[in-house]
């Protein structure tokens, strides 16, 4: 069950540690905050990620120090300099900017294995030489202790294979270097884990010139401490991993020593979080590509029209907790709707489209009239919108044989046309096979501006665009991408729970003039429909193309409503 916010509650917990840590008396007394955002350059920033970069560079804000952006690149297989690039263009546009300090893990390979050296020579590394099948057979298991044959291999025997191993004399996954720590150990991460693998997979920075890369685990404390990191914020499943942090800081010959501080991963319903899954969707063409606007990527968010302020007020409302949790899709919606209500200008758009004739204004007549460009802001000003004998108006705006409460147009029924005119319905046409295709209705020449002078109460107000300078528009509405609130869940195959409905494309809508030639990142409410944004790929001044980011109805219920 996804959990509900409440938005009172705060819970950082991290803060009450780094205040503690640069307090008098504090293990970083009198040191400058310093955190790292360390993402693995082989796939697209998602929201879950911006939750964990938002703790490590407003962690360092809060507390007036640095954060450094760091590249994880020790695991070449799926990396990428598009994914770089990508990484890069989202925390600049999220507001958050690392400055001369940007660094790859891969910079420091010769550190990484100069200090595996010194492991070896310490005693507290060796060559193991079991297949990958072999290690997990000798794993052991809870009170059964691990098994390695190699344990007590010479340490100049050990040296001289790990140097035959960068070599390349030796194929891959015939050998590693594990660390000697306890193989009987309660926590299986410390059961001499290995901490270099051989891997011929030309690395995307350094080409060729290593076959051996360091695990993970063991890299990640190393560059923390050769960067000077205070603070080392990472998700929750690296809490099994912080004795083997631990002790690779405590062992090697390393300038500094970082602390690891655990929170829970960010999950979020109707999503799925895990990289290798929305790659699959990417490749298996589910979707358009990482910058779908379906998708939980930074890059697909800004693209359905998310705001960077949107987003960072989500995160920090959720607060950081450490019991893992899942959050309502609502209320990132929520957070996006707020923000849009408060800045984004008002416009009147027509998605599905029939001709409203009005059979009493004069031909050929126009007329301006002005409307307001955002009721929540005072100094937005207004714009003028023409208004002539022909209008678009909604399809369902219109019906023949309305229900009971129906307040908008209907032959007999009068309804107000958004800071323009009153109208009746009068009567309309429709094709052979039924369909209305125009309504026709008269004005009342004394209600301009919507004002009725003689009191008489009409009920309902629509929007509308003139026929006359309209602009033709594609409109794409999104859903979310899943049917399934747990598609991750266990037993299930995300595939099958995908959305048949998550995208509708409506073309031909009419949108009024004041929207031409819009360009990207600029967003709208449109009246009565919700807040689009106009798409930073497909459209085209002369051809417009507007996603809905989001509806106009909030679903999110805090908790304590």
């Amino acid at each position: 069950m996804a959990e509900i916010i409440n938005e009172n509650e705060s819970k950082n917990f991290i803060h009450t540690f780094i205040e503690e840590d640069i307090a008098p008396g504090g293990r970083y007394e009198g040191m400058q905050v310093h955190t790292r955002f360390p993402p693995e350059p082989n796939g697209y920033l998602h929201i879950g990620h911006c939750k964990a970069l938002i703790i490590d560079f407003g962690s360092a804000e809060k507390y007036g120090g640095i954060c450094n952006l760091r590249m994880d690149d020790t695991n070449p297989e799926k990396e990428d300099d598009e994914f770089v690039d990508a990484i890069q263009e989202d925390i600049h546009w999220l507001g958050f900017d690392w400055g001369d300090r940007f660094f790859y893990g891969s910079d420091y390979f010769e550190k990484d294995y100069e200090l595996a050296v010194g492991l070896i020579k310490k005693g507290l590394a060796y060559v193991c030489q079991l297949s990958p099948e072999e290690f997990k057979r000798n794993r052991g298991s809870i009170g059964v202790p691990a098994v390695s044959p190699y344990r007590d291999r010479p340490i100049e025997e050990s040296l001289d294979l790990f140097a035959r191993m960068r070599a390349g004399e030796f194929p891959e996954g015939s050998m590693t270097l594990r660390a000697k720590i306890d193989l009987a150990s309660g926590n299986f991460n410390m059961r001499d884990p290995v901490i270099y693998r051989i891997k011929y997979v030309e690395h995307h920075r350094q080409g060729t010139k290593w076959c051996i890369f360091p695990m993970y685990d063991f890299a990640h404390p190393i560059q923390d401490a050769l960067e000077g990191i205070t603070h080392s914020l990472c998700s929750l499943e690296y809490e099994d991993h912080r004795p083997l942090y631990d002790w690779v800081i405590a062992n090697t010959d390393v300038p500094s020593r970082p602390r690891q501080i655990e929170f829970a991963r960010l999950g979020i319903n109707y999503t799925v979080m895990s990289k290798r899954k929305l790659r699959e969707l990417v490749q298996q063409g589910k979707v358009s590509g990482w910058d779908d606007p379906r998708m939980p990527t930074l890059c697909g968010l800004r693209r359905r029209g998310y705001t960077p302020e949107s987003i960072r007020n989500f995160c920090e409302r959720i607060g950081v907790a450490k019991v893992p949790s899942v959050v309502e899709y609502s209320f990132l919606e929520h957070c996006l709707r707020e923000d849009l209500n408060a800045h984004a200008q008002r416009a009147m758009a027509v998605i599905r489209p029939v001709k409203l004739t009005i059979t009493n204004y004069p031909e050929g007549q126009t007329e301006v009239f002005p409307v307001e460009n955002n009721p929540e802001d005072e100094t937005a000003g207004t714009r003028e919108v023409s208004f002539s004998r022909e209008l678009w108006i909604e399809s369902d705006d219109f019906m023949v044989e309305p229900p009971k409460k129906y307040n908008r147009l209907f032959v007999g029924n009068e309804v107000r046309l958004k800071s323009a005119y009153i109208v009746r319905g009068t009567g309309y046409r429709t094709d052979e096979t039924g369909k209305v295709v125009e309504v026709l209705a008269e004005y009342d020449p004394e209600t301009r501006g919507g004002n009725t002078p003689d009191g008489r109460k009409v009920r309902g107000t629509i929007h509308w665009v003139d026929a006359a300078t309209a602009v033709d528009a594609e409109v794409r509405l999104y859903d979310n991408l899943f049917s399934d609130p747990d598609p991750d869940g266990p037993g299930k195959n995300f595939l099958e729970c995908l959305n048949p409905d998550s995208l509708e494309v409506l073309r031909g809508c009419k949108v009024e003039a004041s929207l031409a030639g819009a360009t990207a990142p600029k967003q709208y409410q449109f009246l009565r429909l919700g807040y689009f944004a106009v798409d930073n790929k497909d459209s085209r001044p002369d051809a417009l193309v507007f996603n809905r980011a989001v509806a106009l109805k909030d679903g999110f219920k805090p908790a304590n409503k």
